[in-house]
């Protein structure tokens, strides 16, 4: 299970996460290769930020449609830390970088970001932006910018011990508050500029609120004893993986297909089967188990004509 704290300053609101096994909980069912678990670990990771800017039952979705290997991604957030997701190539993958490093951006290519915010209304928001980069944060920065016109600093990050081990996950997200002070945006644009990737941090037994400390410590003092300003944490709370499909929801899903496609799939077949894509869970159904179903909808075509 993950944590993640969400904080305030005058000037800024903060999000830190660690996501390690959340991502770990992925890469057990998509069964992804290095790069790719890379890629949607931190689109999972920022999955969980955003979800903890929703209210309430609000559900937020992020969707990547692009020309890379990895074609696209989908990840669901909720407000209460649950998160879950699916990618349409998991086994895709590209050589490293020169620099030893994942090319997350290559595997990934260019395209589109949907951001889809499902608040209780009658239709849901949805927002786009273009990918260019492929990084995921830098992508997800220019849509708060253009978008949302919230300039936004985020950090994700995911390191394999092992292609099957994901050893740290996690990320940061900061936002300006409207009318930010200059003394504080150098202060953080200079922070930024030094302070060290997420799982750096993390692999050197930095946990998250020591992470939030370092985001506000003045790098001129030599101490890092005095912060830019104070901040307050807001919150603190698990995260995790989470899927609620169950048979039902898949019942009623096979029923739309009607009574002639069913009919016409158990002639076929002794019995039908259906797999979650966040989970990898199946679920298994006999022609028996429409029975009712299959009678009440012949029933309602008669009484129609009559």
């Amino acid at each position: 299970m993950g944590k993640l704290i969400r904080g305030v300053s005058k000037n800024a609101r903060f999000f830190v996460v660690d996501t390690t096994d959340i991502v770990q909980e992925a890469q057990n069912i998509h069964k992804c290769s290095p790069t790719a678990i890379d890629a949607f670990g931190r689109l999972l990771t920022a999955g969980v930020i955003m979800g903890s800017t929703l209210k309430g039952n609000d559900v937020l979705t992020l969707r990547t449609d692009t020309n890379g290997l990895l074609n696209n991604m989908v990840v669901t957030a909720d407000a209460n830390g649950g998160v879950k997701g699916y990618l349409s190539n998991p086994t895709a993958d590209v050589p490293l970088k020169d620099n030893g490093k994942s090319d997350v951006g290559g595997l990934v290519g260019q395209g589109i970001l949907k951001i889809i915010k499902d608040m209780g209304l009658k239709e849901p928001y949805v927002g786009l932006s273009e990918i260019n980069s492929g990084e995921i944060a830098q992508d997800l920065a220019y849509y708060f910018y253009n978008s949302e016109q919230t300039p936004t600093v985020i950090a994700l990050g995911v390191k394999l011990k092992n292609e099957n081990t994901v050893e740290y996950a996690g990320g940061y997200m900061i936002q300006l508050l409207p009318g930010a002070e200059d003394e504080f945006i150098t202060a953080l644009e200079q922070k930024i500029g030094a302070i060290r990737p997420m799982t750096e941090l993390m692999a050197g037994g930095m946990d998250i609120k020591r992470i939030a400390k370092l985001l506000y410590e003045d790098m001129n003092d030599e101490t890092y004893e005095r912060l830019v300003e104070p901040y307050e944490i807001l919150e603190e709370k698990d995260v995790k993986y989470s899927c609620n499909c169950s048979s039902d929801k898949f019942y009623r899903g096979l029923i739309t297909l009607g009574k002639e496609q069913l009919k016409d799939i158990f002639s076929k077949e002794k019995e039908l089967e259906a797999e979650c894509h966040f989970c990898g869970k199946k679920y298994k159904f006999k022609e028996e188990d429409f029975s009712e179903i299959l009678k009440f909808i012949c029933h309602s075509l008669k009484s129609s004509f009559i």
